[in-house]
């Protein structure tokens, strides 16, 4: 098959507008976290006060986001999405304005925490669009969510480097300012978008949707994600530490380079063809295969190897997103879907967050051999619940 695949869903009505509109904002959000970092620096001259500011944005864009998407379950985007963009362009204001005048840090952070509350989680948006439009061909699912896939990759690709060479050649606070016009230009044109924009849930469809984010199905998914989070972590400080060990720091860039590119490749072709075997099986080899690739990451000693051996990972990511993201459809009422989608994004997060501590006392006591262990047994984990789900779909049959 070819790229026909993907055209052929993008000319389905509304489908191209509202993909872009949210891709637009998505780059943005993919900015945001680092052209906070610039900017509270370059204003403060503290990389600790940089460090509160965005580990307060980060914790309270996982802990609103599935709250404020619950409010887009009842009352539908259009309606909502305008307001929280606002607040977040109010935050981000109010942020470059307090460090110009030198405020006291705890306010710093309380409105780097109001930025990272209502910031817009327009993947999950995006990707509960698919699931409404798509809502007869079930079949397209696994292409549409590889495309969210392709775009989420793009972005954060992109994103981190377009703000350096912002905050670079241009100042800081336009890195944030670029990044906060891309969240609200997005974010609003995709609530403009009408047309494909899901019906916000009846009551009676909302009086048991949310006992539905309890049901196993949804438990392992958030699992699953939870696991990729703390190896995306321990990875992140992993690769560091191997290419300061080995005397070449800048290798590191490089190294994510070929683990990130090769996603990009895998979840291309992914979306490309109709796979035989159900969702949950498909799930469980690429998890299982996930989790083999990394058995060898410890014991690596060249930095092309390591290159190799992260581009090999690097393949059944996307895979595993995509799947997850048809899974949780399957398991989740309509009426919770935002939330669901929005719960996985959040379990990523904190599964970063988390390892990324974890691996670093790893790191200093056994060195990067230590780190890529605690990333090999997050995708263990990951493949012990994704069979554990298939052996339970199987039985039910």
């Amino acid at each position: 098959m070819s790229s026909a695949t993907y055209r052929a869903l993008l000319r389905t009505p509304g489908a191209a507008a509202f993909f872009l509109t949210a891709t637009a904002g998505r780059m943005g959000i993919a900015m945001t976290g680092l052209a906070l970092i610039w900017l509270v620096h370059d204003r403060s001259g503290s990389y600790a006060v940089a460090g509160l500011v965005t580990g307060c944005f980060a914790v309270a864009e996982a802990l609103a986001g599935p709250q404020v998407a619950r409010v887009v379950d009842r009352f539908g985007q259009t309606r909502v999405l305008p307001g929280v963009l606002l607040a977040h362009t109010a935050a981000v204001a109010s942020l470059l304005l307090l460090t110009t005048g030198g405020a006291p840090h705890g306010l710093l952070a309380a409105a780097g925490a109001l930025a990272g509350g209502t910031i817009p989680q327009l993947g999950a948006l995006s990707a509960a669009r698919w699931s409404a439009l798509l809502r007869d061909e079930r079949e397209a699912l696994p292409t549409a969510f590889a495309l969210e896939s392709l775009a989420n990759g793009v972005c954060f690709l992109a994103g981190p480097p377009l703000v350096a060479l912002v905050g670079v050649g241009i100042g800081p606070a336009y890195g944030s300012a670029l990044a906060t016009a891309l969240v609200a230009g997005g974010g609003l044109a995709f609530a403009a978008q009408r047309r494909t924009a899901p019906a916000p849930a009846a009551a009676s469809e909302r009086r048991h949707a949310g006992r539905s984010l309890l049901r196993a199905g949804f438990a392992v998914q958030f699992g699953v994600n939870l696991g990729l989070g703390l190896y995306f972590g321990a990875l992140q400080v992993s690769v560091t530490a191997f290419s300061v060990e080995h005397g070449a720091a800048g290798a590191a860039a490089p190294l994510y380079a070929a683990s990130n590119c090769a996603g990009l490749l895998a979840g291309w072709l992914y979306g490309l063809r109709r796979w035989r075997g159900s969702p949950e099986t498909q799930l469980g080899l690429v998890t299982a295969g996930l989790a083999v690739a990394c058995v060898p990451l410890p014991a690596v000693g060249t930095l092309p190897g390591m290159g190799i051996a992260l581009a090999v990972t690097g393949l059944a990511v996307p895979p595993v997103l995509v799947l997850s993201s048809v899974l949780t459809t399957a398991a989740v009422d309509r009426a919770a879907l935002t939330q669901a989608f929005t719960w996985l994004n959040s379990a990523s997060a904190a599964g970063s967050a988390g390892a990324a501590a974890l691996a670093g006392g790893v790191v200093d006591a056994h060195g990067a051999q230590g780190g890529f262990a605690v990333a090999a047994a997050a995708t263990s984990v990951m493949a012990v619940l994704a069979s554990g789900r298939l052996y339970g779909a199987r039985r039910r049959t």
